[in-house]
């Protein structure tokens, strides 16, 4: 199969978790709402905006180069744009998660979870600057640019990694909560979107790695 076709895949698989994302959070999580007095309603802002900034829309960044039409400066510019948004969600996604902790008296980065997430987050938020000051700005020469390449997709394939970790280990911590029978169809649709993220993020790597 072609770097094209897996590509289409990964589109399929990134739909298809949004999807169960929201079946999950809308009709068995109360629902979806920033400035709700409902504490979960806000929390569940926070792994929708999470994985559609650093894991859906940082992978179809990471595959703008092969999936946009039209030069090298277009596909440069839509992969840029696409990682800015996914800081921009993702600043929100974690304001969201605090502010939940905040209302129901919780700690602040106690799990693995959210160690890897900060750190994810902090991490992307540099390689945007580093890929947009070498990239995007007229500074870097040709030669430069060559040399950094190799790095910059690097870590963006480890920085989608690290994205996709923090997701399931999110995922396995909410399961926890939920507990089991009768709620085996919820801990079901959960394990579901957490392989439709983690097929995802597998084959928008296949895709970087043959571009």
């Amino acid at each position: 199969m072609s770097a094209f076709g897996i590509s289409g895949l990964a589109h399929l698989f990134g739909v298809l978790a949004i999807i169960l994302l929201l079946v999950w959070l809308l009709h068995y999580r109360e629902g979806i709402e920033f400035d709700s007095d409902i504490g979960f309603r806000v929390f569940n802002v926070h792994p929708l905006l999470m994985f559609l900034g650093f894991i859906f829309l940082a992978g179809e960044g990471m595959m703008a180069f092969l999936t946009i039409p039209g030069k090298r400066e277009v596909r440069k510019f839509v992969h840029m744009t696409l990682h800015i948004v996914a800081i921009i969600l993702g600043i929100v996604g974690l304001y969201a998660v605090f502010k939940f902790h905040d209302m129901a008296h919780i700690a602040d980065l106690y799990s693995l979870h959210s160690w890897i997430g900060i750190v994810t987050f902090g991490l992307f938020g540099l390689q945007w600057l580093f890929g947009f000051v070498t990239f995007m700005l007229p500074g870097a020469q040709g030669p430069t640019r060559a040399t950094m390449l190799p790095w910059h997709k690097a870590g963006g394939r480890a920085l989608l990694f690290m994205a996709v970790c923090a997701a399931e280990t999110g995922l396995m911590e909410k399961s926890r909560f939920i507990g089991l029978k009768p709620y085996q169809t919820e801990i079901n649709l959960v394990n579901f979107t957490g392989l439709a993220i983690l097929l995802f993020g597998v084959s928008v790597n296949i895709v970087v790695g043959l571009r």
